[in-house]
């Protein structure tokens, strides 16, 4: 057993899959590959010969932001947070945007008329083995949530968690790098950060941004009669997945993961859309309805006009589901009219996202519209 191996046992208490298992994390050499592999065995060909470099997304029990807290434990806990707390003594300044929001993307506070600053934090497990594409990713999924409050970010600090007895500090060196470069690509600045000896290895960052008080994008403002825009296709938590268990690796899921949400943003604000969220972890289904909760409306989705990535239905097939996504899917059932819309097609509009993109009330040229807000009804999404 590889000294690693044995250091991932000990600390974690977790047991490394064998050979053989297409649905687990195999702690294990591999080279990835770049198409569909026609069995396990041919993902298991090259392990013996391949260059060793150990896969990121075999040291986590789970991978990007399918492994959030579920969505109704999460509203729990905050529920019972939120009555408990001493209320703020001699505010600096005025809180615009925050727990009250029904579940907004980050904090805003004005600084005056014009100006607001809008804070966030996102950081999660590896959702690739390739180090430097998980920092973009990561990066890019922080930067998010500032523009899907339609602001812009400012400056950024590291928050890191590395397993240092089990991976090279060299493999953390690229993870940052690769954060570093797709802040540096928004304009944003990063600034030093913080860091621990985690049994998972953890990447994010907290990001700070300026948004105008009165053109914020925020989940609360929608109106009955606006059609939904989504601005990223849907898919890539299948086919993270599947990468997690086979090393397959989709460069269109990396391509859309380390796309930022800058222009979509920009766009909206000018086109004078004032609501939306961005497609992270809860899914379409739940990161919608909580817009629609927080709105008083419904949403009516035309099943056949939302886009994914062009390997996702093989993958979601093939089983490659995580546990994320049917946590999500659970959650927002109960809320949701699926008509005849199959178990499979529920899965992927649930499918847990990472660094997705943003669900707009509005209709912004160049992007599907995917269905339409209505007067409240029954359920709080109706799917057809």
């Amino acid at each position: 057993m590889p000294t690693s191996e044995r250091l991932w046992r000990r600390r974690t208490g977790i047991e490394p899959a064998r050979p053989g298992d297409p649905a687990a994390s195999i702690l294990k050499i591999v080279r990835a590959t770049r198409h569909l592999p026609a069995s396990v065995e041919e993902c298991m060909t090259d392990v013996d010969t391949a260059p060793e470099r150990p896969r990121l997304t075999g040291f986590a029990r789970g991978g990007g932001c399918a492994c959030k807290i579920p969505p109704g434990e999460l509203d729990t806990l905050l529920a019972t947070v939120s009555g408990r707390v001493t209320p703020v003594r001699r505010p600096a300044a005025e809180l615009l945007v925050g727990l009250e929001g029904g579940g907004d993307d980050a904090a805003v506070v004005r600084l005056d008329a014009e100006r607001a600053v809008v804070t966030t934090a996102d950081f999660f497990t590896p959702v690739v083995d390739d180090p430097y594409d998980w920092g973009r990713i990561a990066a890019a999924n922080a930067l998010s949530d500032v523009y899907a409050m339609g602001g812009v970010p400012l400056s950024a600090v590291n928050l890191l968690g590395w397993p240092r007895e089990l991976l090279p500090l060299d493999l953390a060196g690229e993870v940052l790098r690769g954060g570093v470069d797709t802040a540096h690509s928004a304009g944003c600045h990063v600034a030093g950060g913080h860091s621990v000896d985690d049994p998972e290895p953890r990447y994010g960052m907290s990001v700070v941004g300026v948004v105008h008080p009165d053109r914020m994008l925020r989940v609360d403002a929608a109106e009955a009669g606006l059609p939904l825009t989504l601005t990223k296709p849907l898919g890539i938590g299948v086919l993270n997945s599947r990468h997690k268990a086979t090393g397959t690796v989709f460069p269109e899921a990396v391509a859309t993961m380390t796309a930022l949400n800058a222009a979509a943003s920009a766009a909206a604000v000018e086109a004078g859309i004032r609501a939306a969220t961005d497609v992270t972890g809860f899914g379409l289904l739940g990161h919608l309805y909580k817009l629609v909760r927080a709105s008083g409306l419904t949403a009516v989705v035309d099943s056949a006009a939302v886009p994914y990535l062009a390997d996702a239905r093989p993958a979601a097939e093939a089983g490659y589901v995580s546990g994320g996504t049917r946590r999500n899917l659970d959650w927002v059932s109960p809320h949701v009219e699926f008509g005849t819309v199959g178990e499979l097609d529920r899965l992927l509009l649930a499918d847990a996202q990472t660094s997705g993109g943003l669900l707009l009330a509005g209709e912004l040229p160049g992007h599907p519209v995917i269905g339409e807000l209505v007067p409240r009804g029954e359920h709080a999404v109706v799917v057809r």
